[in-house]
């Protein structure tokens, strides 16, 4: 009986973690910096707007070189980790698929490297805001907070001519 509970909770937390990685980790377009089992890691979004807004916010050659740095750093650390959950996912996949009865050892080991991937995830991206907060100025920062809360203006889409 305690098997069988143990190998449903497996099942079950193997489900919630959708056998996979969103493909929009991947794909910029599709979400900022990519989601992760529905977290999306604002904090290095809040630093692409620093930069989109750099005029605005009156940032020097310096700031905008070492924030560029700091974004390339975050994307090469996402990057990496993205590649790490995905192949311990597949592998996650194999363990269950392998056999008719998986060992559920292996399994809770993959389960549990798969979330501290995720983790990693976020806290690169906790990490990159909290660096590039430090390369603002005070008024720099009250600014790009300012303009990070106001909603981008939409481009309006032209009526259909009857």
């Amino acid at each position: 009986m305690k098997t069988n509970i143990l190998t449903m909770s497996v099942i079950g937390m193997i489900a919630l973690l959708g056998l996979g990685v969103q493909p929009s980790l991947a794909s910029p377009e599709a979400g900022p910096y990519g989601e992760m089992r529905g977290h999306q890691p604002q904090h290095a979004n809040h630093l692409r707007h620093l930069l989109k807004h750099q005029k605005e916010l009156g940032l020097t050659e310096e700031q905008v070189k070492k924030l560029k740095t700091i974004e390339l750093d975050f994307d090469r650390a996402r990057i990496r980790l993205g590649a790490e959950i995905r192949v311990n996912e597949l592998e996650l996949q194999a363990l269950v698929e392998g056999e008719e009865q998986a060992d559920l050892s292996k399994l809770e080991a993959k389960v549990k490297q798969s979330e501290l991937l995720e983790v990693a995830l976020r806290m690169s991206a906790f990490k990159a805001r909290n660096e590039a907060l430090a390369v603002l100025t005070p008024e720099q920062r009250a600014k790009g907070k300012a303009a990070h809360e106001k909603p981008e203006p939409r481009q309006e889409k032209p009526e259909p001519r009857p």
